[in-house]
C-alpha cells in the first residue's frame, strides 16, 4: 500500500517535534491548513512543500515520494512557472525605445535658444515628444521652461529695439 502525502508531512513533523500548530505558526499559515494537508483532503503549494522540507529537513522527493498525483500537479505547476518567466522575459521594447531619445531631445531645446523666435516653438515641440521612458523626462521639461523664457525675453528686446523704440543715433563727428 502506497503512504500518502498527508501521512508521509504528518510523520516529518512528527519526527522533526513539532505539532501541528507549532509549524503553523512558524510558517505563518492557519492550523488547519496543516489538518487539511496532513488529512489528504487538500496538498500544499510548491512554495510552502519547499518551506516544510526546509522546516522538518527533510528532501522534498522524500515528501513526494509514491505519490503521483502529487508530482503531476508540482510538474504543471513548474510548467506554468516556467512559461511565465519567458513572458516575463519579453520586455516590450516599443516602451523602452526612447531610453536614448533624451540626450538629443534636451540638446536640441538648449540649440533653439540660440534664436530667440525659435526657442519659443522648438522647445514645445520637444516637451510634446518627451515621454516618460526617456532617462532625462524631468530635466527635458525643466531645460525647455528656462529656454523658453529666455527665448521670450530675447524676442522681446529684438522686437522693442526694431519696432517700438528704436534707440539707434546717428551722430555727425565734425
Amino acid at each position: 500500500m502506497q503512504e500518502t502525502l498527508g501521512a508521509r508531512l504528518r510523520g516529518a513533523r512528527i519526527s522533526s517535534g513539532l505539532s501541528q500548530n507549532d509549524a503553523a505558526t512558524i510558517m505563518h499559515i492557519s492550523r488547519q491548513s496543516f489538518s487539511k494537508w496532513e488529512n489528504d483532503r487538500g496538498y500544499p503549494d510548491i512554495d510552502n512543500l519547499v518551506y516544510l522540507s526546509q522546516l522538518y529537513k527533510v528532501s522534498i522527493d522524500s515528501l513526494l515520494k509514491d505519490n503521483d498525483d502529487m508530482r503531476a500537479k508540482i510538474s504543471a505547476n513548474n510548467a506554468e512557472i516556467s512559461e511565465k518567466q519567458r513572458q516575463l522575459r519579453k520586455v516590450n521594447r516599443d516602451l523602452f525605445q526612447n531610453r536614448d531619445e533624451g540626450l538629443i531631445l534636451v540638446m536640441l531645446a538648449l540649440i533653439s535658444a540660440i534664436v530667440p523666435p525659435v526657442g519659443i516653438l522648438l522647445p514645445v515641440y520637444v516637451m510634446w515628444r518627451n515621454s516618460q521612458y526617456n532617462s532625462l523626462y524631468k530635466t527635458i521639461y525643466l531645460v525647455c521652461a528656462v529656454v523658453i523664457l529666455i527665448s521670450l525675453w530675447g524676442t522681446w528686446i529684438i522686437v522693442s529695439d526694431n519696432f517700438f523704440q528704436p534707440q539707434t543715433h546717428v551722430y555727425r563727428v565734425n
